[in-house]
């Protein structure tokens, strides 16, 4: 593997940072063995060439949102679709064609210092102890130890780490050491916080712990960003969305409004109709029971459904009738990989 070596100074303290020609990144100290660096990041190139004397194809066009304080977006989107890709260009790891605003300016060197981010490929210096892989993360966004240690033991409790401060990354589990990288990444109170695949290989418990964490974030006005392939936590904690697909937005704005661009064709009634007698009603494409009297309805266009409820309420009396837009996880299926929708 070719290494392309460079010294950098953080804090008046001198690091090795090497780079191979794929992009994979590692970082050292450079009074420490070469062996004890560790992967820190890794990214593709904005551009890329799909075959030898081709021209470049580009990973994302014409990608363009905002995100406010106090709001939580979702960024979502197949594999490949350029979710990374967004979030590494946000980070200046890459190089693009185009702008970055923070509060209408470009971004600074001190913007950065106040932005939280957790690659989707969870690194960790092993031979560390949880507090100096904490504190070491928080000095790279100019926190000062003293302060970064007074909060590691509170934040080791809210996310129920099993373990002391001073036992090393390599003595976790896998879920305890990518908690440890959730502290390193909320710790030093973000304004921007860029969370990718967060809740991948998280158990139930411990993915509320994070939505909670995400919400008290909002609560106190950070703004936050996360991917995620699960679309239950994107309707359950996002206030907007952006879907990607091949690199362009698709789809984008707040869950409600993007679930109402796809009209409301699901429609459940609970009613003494029989299956066969709702499935004969005009406009219904399938019908699904799901309990003794409970019925699914999938209807061609959501205009029928007025006609619908005049006929099973007419001399009859019904517990339910909803009319409802498509989930995300529904809507996620059929546009991520599908056509354009207009």
């Amino acid at each position: 593997m070719h290494l392309t070596l460079t010294q950098t100074t953080i804090n008046q303290q001198t690091y090795w940072l090497g780079t191979t020609p794929t992009g994979l990144a590692f970082v050292g100290r450079a009074n420490g063995p070469r062996d004890e660096w560790q992967a820190f990041f890794k990214s593709a190139n904005i551009h890329y060439d799909q075959q030898a004397n081709q021209q470049a194809c580009q990973e994302l066009n014409d990608v363009s949102f905002d995100v406010h304080d106090g709001e939580i977006m979702g960024l979502i989107g197949q594999n490949g679709a350029g979710k990374s890709t967004t979030f590494h260009s946000i980070l200046n790891f890459l190089s693009f064609d185009g702008q970055i605003t923070w509060n209408g300016q470009p971004l600074t060197a001190d913007d950065y210092d106040q932005i939280g981010y957790l690659p989707e490929e969870r690194s960790l210096m092993s031979k560390l102890t949880i507090t100096q892989q904490i504190v070491y993360l928080a000095r790279l966004k100019n926190q000062p130890a003293r302060v970064t240690k007074g909060k590691i033991a509170a934040w080791m409790k809210r996310f129920a780490v099993k373990g002391q401060p001073t036992d090393k990354i390599d003595k976790l589990s896998k879920g305890n050491q990518q908690k440890v990288q959730l502290i390193c990444t909320l710790i030093h109170d973000p304004k921007l916080i860029i969370l990718d695949e967060p809740f991948s290989g998280l158990d139930p418990v411990n993915a509320d712990l994070l939505k909670q964490a995400i919400l008290d974030a909002k609560q106190r006005g950070a703004a936050i960003i996360f991917s995620s392939h699960d679309m239950s936590n994107v309707e359950a904690i996002c206030d907007s969305l952006v879907m990607l697909r091949n690199g362009e937005a698709v789809l984008k704005g707040t869950v409600e409004d993007v679930r109402a661009q796809f009209g409301r064709t699901r429609l459940f009634l609970t009613t003494d109709w029989s299956q066969a007698q709702l499935a004969d009603l005009p406009g219904v494409t399938t019908v699904t029971q799901q309990g003794a009297r409970r019925f699914r309805l999938e209807l061609a266009d959501a205009s029928v459904g007025p006609a619908i409820f005049d006929q099973v309420t007419a001399g009859h009396y019904i517990e339910e009738f909803s009319q409802q837009p498509p989930t995300l996880d529904e809507i996620f299926r059929t546009e991520a990989g599908g056509v354009n929708h207009e």
